[in-house]
């Protein structure tokens, strides 16, 4: 049995994807596994089962990556999955076929996905570690006091929470009366995103383990289920966390909650008191316009954070 599985760009998306993935490895156990992805979100497929190749997609102009893909995929398949729309699955041999159209702005991307195979439930996403990530995790987060992770970075302004408020937050969650009393606090994000993430770090002292460009992306999953709850904006380590099964508060405002909030059984949103509808005003540009989550405040945020608390600990009872 080979399967082609042609993935995401973006790593939120990537994640998302890998609730179908994972059917795929547990319906036919054994089968070889060619997965496409790009740059980004390739690394999160290192240790996918049954994993024969992985393949980088560069996107190169006028679509000329799908040229290259279709070079080093052409040949025969049992099974072809493209969620990227393209026109590939039709020019392979495949006995089955399923290829990814645009979705309902109002349905959540998983089920989006799960509609390829008329799966219900859908089957949630799923991250795949090795022994080398789990290693690498208790190198960088030793055992000790319970940790907050939180991912104060976007991959844009306009959906970026200030960091005073991220620092706001965490000192309601980690004081002696908080969620986590003398928790520490993990600050994860990319390397290139460490001046979104500096004001924290600096607000949060020695209180903080600095983890900003310390970790690929699975041993960031990987030091996130070592974390008691992870906070952060709406971006790929969000999914990452919620995947990974760590309660995960996902922070909202701009981006649209209803596809692309966090997915599983531990996960919430916080969203700005302003409807999405209503941020973007005439003169909104998405690369000079400052953050549009300023509706979003401390005390919502820590309610909602009390919440799911609440609902871990009572499915953990």
């Amino acid at each position: 049995m080979r399967i082609l599985f042609v993935t995401a760009t973006r790593i939120g998306d990537a994640v998302l994807s890998t609730g179908l993935l994972s059917y795929l490895v547990e319906r036919y156990p054994g089968a070889r596994l060619t997965i496409a992805a790009g740059p980004a979100a390739a690394p999160l497929f290192d240790s996918v089962p049954g994993l024969e190749r992985l393949i980088v997609v560069e996107k190169r102009r006028w679509g000329a990556h799908w040229l290259s893909l279709y070079a080093r995929v052409a040949g025969r398949w049992d099974i072809v999955v493209d969620l990227r729309g393209s026109a590939l699955a039709w020019l392979l041999l495949a006995g089955v076929r399923r290829v990814m159209a645009k979705g309902d702005a109002n349905e959540h991307r998983v089920r989006q996905l799960a509609r390829l195979f008329r799966l219900d439930p859908p089957p949630a996403p799923h991250l795949w570690t090795a022994p080398r990530h789990e290693r690498a995790a208790d190198a960088l987060l030793p055992p000790g006091a319970p940790v907050l992770a939180i991912g104060p970075a976007a991959n844009w302004r306009g959906k970026q929470w200030r960091a005073e408020r991220f620092a706001e937050l965490a000192d309601c969650l980690t004081r002696r009366d908080g969620l986590l009393p003398g928790a520490r606090v993990a600050v994860m994000a990319a390397a290139h995103e460490r001046a979104q993430a500096l004001p924290l770090l600096a607000a949060m002292g020695d209180r903080a383990t600095d983890l900003v460009g310390a970790t690929d992306l699975l041993t960031a999953a990987a030091i996130v289920r070592r974390c008691a709850m992870f906070i952060g904006n709406d971006t790929g380590l969000m999914h990452i966390a919620a995947a990974i099964g760590t309660p995960t508060l996902g922070l909202f405002g701009p981006s649209p909650v209803e596809q692309y909030g966090p997915w599983g059984r531990l996960t919430a949103v916080a969203q700005t008191a302003v409807p999405r509808a209503a941020l973007f005003g005439p003169d909104y540009d998405h690369r000079t316009t400052d953050t549009l989550m300023d509706s979003l405040s401390v005390a919502a945020a820590e309610t909602a954070a009390r919440a799911l608390w609440r609902r871990a600990a009572s499915a953990a009872a």
